[in-house]
């Protein structure tokens, strides 16, 4: 019988990650979480599976789950799903352990997983790193958020001016759709006018303001050919939609002044407004102008979601791929005011708000403008072992080192030294340790620079090349040996 083998192959839409991208990930993460404890946020961490419920992921109606997350039944036929994302997990947490300190302030970092068509650079399982405040009104939380994005990106190395921070408010929508006669959102149907306005005003980037009118009344055909059915709203009804819109991103003070005269006498709109100014007046006396965080009108985000400040974080510059092609990144990540979502398991309104940061696209971006150091490794030190008769004192070598903290691999494979050196140049591991008889007799070990002579070091080729040139190469005492390779990596 022919014995089966399994194909080695990937589901669609997932993907292997490897040394280089996972550290490079790391260090980002890693500033990124320094950013989030200096606020006081701690680290919270929860399942990757949730029942359906939970996620709020059934269809109108129904006891089905939502085609967009991966679902299942375990065994008592309760649908259970991976997380969509990291706030409902939050929310069932806040509800859940009644005895939890509030405000609550918690950061976390983890997968997610959308059951959604995959394509270049649109994974279905993705990462995301969330900070939330639960328990509190103040619009200084929603400040906050503001300016941790700000801090984060700015120390993962996005420049001043690189990147907006971009402010909006759900009740100023409101106010204005209250103002247009097209109504109040109802976030319990996905279906409303007021809703379908938000898609329209959603799409204000990709089609600009004539697309949108468009969309608002007799409807468009999209580059595609593909025709896009009309709201059939009236001149009247869109005359303050269309105003909002071209409000622009000024002054904060400007902004607020002119939404001020769009929302007219619509209550939800006015209180809209003055949170914005409250949060204003947070960013200027913590010295965040325009240049770092704008008010901008256009700014949707979560359509059933949020109920207050919304904001969302983008990068501002383009860079050219190993292609050679533009590439612009825009939003990154963003969050906003979410009073709603441990509601639905208490029935009480717990005021809560928060961002999430995309890992993955920040990620890209971090890597295409050379923010990140690129290695495959996070060994410091190779121990080249040359010598057979030497094994044990290669190990030891090692171990040393390892106990001194620094990370050491001793090389376990079958190649001479040039080869050793390829290794560890292919690595990117900085210094080699070599050593044979002759260095051994004297107590001295040699130390190889890899990050000084990184080149010169590809062309040995074989043992007698290196005892000849030993390029980028210096001696050092076999006692002296910690301190100098500390000295060497800048321990």
């Amino acid at each position: 019988m022919k014995r089966y083998k399994p194909k080695p192959r990937l589901y669609r839409g997932f993907r292997d990650i490897f040394a280089s991208d996972l550290l490079m990930r790391q260090q980002m993460l890693d500033s990124i979480r320094e950013v989030y404890e200096l606020y006081g946020f701690a680290p919270l961490e929860t399942p990757a599976v949730e029942f359906v419920e939970t996620l709020g992921k059934f269809l109108p109606e129904s006891q089905t789950p939502d085609g967009g997350i991966f679902s299942f039944q375990n065994e008592d036929d309760e649908w259970i799903a991976l997380r969509y994302d990291l706030t409902a997990s939050l929310s069932r947490v806040c509800a859940q352990y009644k005895d939890i300190q509030r405000p609550f302030r918690r950061c976390q970092v983890g997968p997610v997983y959308r059951l959604e068509k995959p394509g270049p650079d649109h994974f279905r399982e993705f990462y995301q790193f969330d900070f939330d405040t639960v328990g509190t009104k103040s619009m200084m939380a929603d400040a906050e958020g503001c300016c941790v994005l700000c801090d984060a990106l700015e120390k993962i190395g996005i420049e001043r001016g690189n990147y907006l921070i971009k402010v909006n408010n759900r009740k100023i929508l409101n106010g204005v759709l209250e103002t247009s006669g097209v109504g109040l959102i109802d976030t319990s149907t996905d279906d409303s006018r007021a809703m379908n306005v938000l898609r329209s005003i959603d799409k204000y980037d990709r089609i600009g303001l004539k697309g949108v009118k468009e969309l608002l009344t007799t409807g468009r055909e999209d580059a595609s050919g593909d025709v896009m059915k009309g709201l059939g709203l009236s001149e009247n009804e869109i005359s303050p939609i269309l105003e909002y819109l071209q409000v622009g991103t000024g002054d904060r003070v400007e902004v607020c002044d002119q939404l001020e005269s769009i929302v007219g006498n619509s209550e939800i709109g006015m209180k809209g407004i003055e949170e914005l100014r409250e949060i204003d007046k947070n960013l200027r006396c913590l010295g965040y102008e325009e240049g770092q965080i704008v008010f901008d009108p256009t700014v949707v985000r979560g359509l059933g979601y949020y109920t207050g400040p919304v904001f969302e974080a983008v990068l501002t510059f383009e860079v050219k791929d190993e292609k050679g092609r533009v590439k612009s990144f825009g939003s990154i990540g963003g969050g906003g005011r979410y009073d709603d979502l441990v509601k639905r398991f208490t029935g009480q309104e717990v005021p809560a708000t928060g961002a999430s940061i995309g890992v993955d696209r920040l990620l890209e971006a971090l890597k295409l403008v050379g923010k990140l150091e690129e290695r495959s490794t996070s060994t410091s030190v190779l121990v080249a072992a040359m010598d057979k008769n030497h094994l044990f004192d290669y190990q030891l070598i090692a171990k040393e080192l390892r106990s001194a903290g620094i990370n050491t691999e001793l090389y376990l494979g079958n190649k001479g030294i040039g080869g050793q050196f390829k290794y560890a140049d292919k690595c990117k591991i900085p210094l080699v340790v070599v050593a044979g008889e002759d260095e051994f007799s004297a107590g001295e070990l040699q130390i190889k620079d890899l990050e000084a002579g990184r080149e010169l070091a590809k062309e040995v080729l074989d043992r007698e090349t290196w005892r000849k040139d030993r390029p980028a190469q210096f001696a050092v005492k076999r006692e002296d040996l910690v301190a100098k390779i500390k000295e060497t990596l800048n321990l």
